[in-house]
């Protein structure tokens, strides 16, 4: 790291920016300096950490490209969008404004969706992301079962500009990403997918999220799902049946409340087995069934 024209040790900076993030409310402070500042040197959070350590100072250039990043972070906008990057299971995911901003409770769901694929009998089992946003559900199975094939729908002109950029990155022989309604999703596949997986706006209109990033940056289309919350989750239950062969999966993100409700909405279309999972922070986050 540069040592001339320095304007500021890397700890006295990460201290200050912490100070001015934890005034303006964000959690885990720090954390956000130090992913931030690692964004303008290009260097791993450990590597912030050891340049602080080592007493190591910023250019003038460097240390004004983290003061306005810092001042942006501290009006709420999201971490994830000023760095271009969202970290999903493996994969480094490029969001921004217009997709929803994969978050570490939907890690579980994957797992689930990931699990099952594993489980199908067929040698390449199929797979379907219903409403995939940044790509992040579809390419953690394409990327963690090569042997099955994905296929993930969008329906959001913005966020299907992150998801093909994301599959242009990660996504393989195996994986493709459609712009298309989600009630019309690959007709050409009914009847004949293991894993039908999905994190569909399950927020009811009237329960205005509270934390900034989200109100103010998610887009609401992924977010708001009716009066109930239950509207784009009736869709893709119903398009999942006609998607599933008999045994196939279907997997659902939701909140924490909502699972007693979304099991009742996949019994009484048909599905069978309904079953709900905790997060890792064991919160009701996640609900399986199976097609008879």
């Amino acid at each position: 790291m540069p040592s001339s024209d320095a304007s500021a040790p890397v700890s006295e900076a990460l201290r200050l920016a912490s100070s001015r993030l934890e005034r303006a409310g964000i959690v885990d402070a720090i954390v956000d300096a130090e992913l931030l500042l690692g964004h303008v040197l290009a260097l791993s959070r450990g590597g912030v950490q050891a340049a602080a350590f080592r007493g190591d100072g910023l250019t003038s250039a460097q240390a004004d490209d983290f003061a306005d990043l810092v001042e942006r972070r501290a009006t709420r906008v999201p971490l994830q969008h000023l760095t271009g990057i969202a970290p999903f299971r493996s994969l480094e995911l490029s969001v921004g404004p217009g997709v929803f901003v994969p978050r570490p409770e939907t890690e579980i769901v994957a797992q689930l969706a990931i699990d099952a694929l594993r489980a199908a009998a067929a040698p390449e089992p199929v797979a379907v992301d219903l409403g995939t946003g940044s790509g992040a559900l579809a390419l953690a199975m394409a990327t963690e079962v090569p042997h099955a094939r994905v296929h993930a729908a969008e329906n959001s002109v913005d966020a299907f500009v992150w998801a093909k950029e994301n599959f242009a990155r990660w996504g393989g022989d195996n994986a493709r990403v459609a712009f298309i309604d989600l009630a019309d999703a690959f007709l050409e596949l009914d009847g004949t997918v293991s894993v039908v997986a999905s994190n569909p706006p399950y927020v009811p209109d009237d329960a205005i999220p509270r934390d900034p990033e989200v109100r103010h940056h998610d887009p609401a289309a992924a977010l708001y799902g009716g009066p109930d919350g239950l509207d784009v989750i009736r869709v893709i239950s119903r398009v999942g049946l006609r998607l599933a062969h008999p045994g196939g999966t279907i997997v659902l993100e939701h909140g924490e409340w909502q699972g007693e409700a979304i099991r009742a909405v996949l019994e009484n279309d048909g599905w069978r087995a309904a079953a709900t999972h905790p997060d890792l922070t064991m919160r009701d986050r996640a609900t399986t069934a199976v097609r008879p």
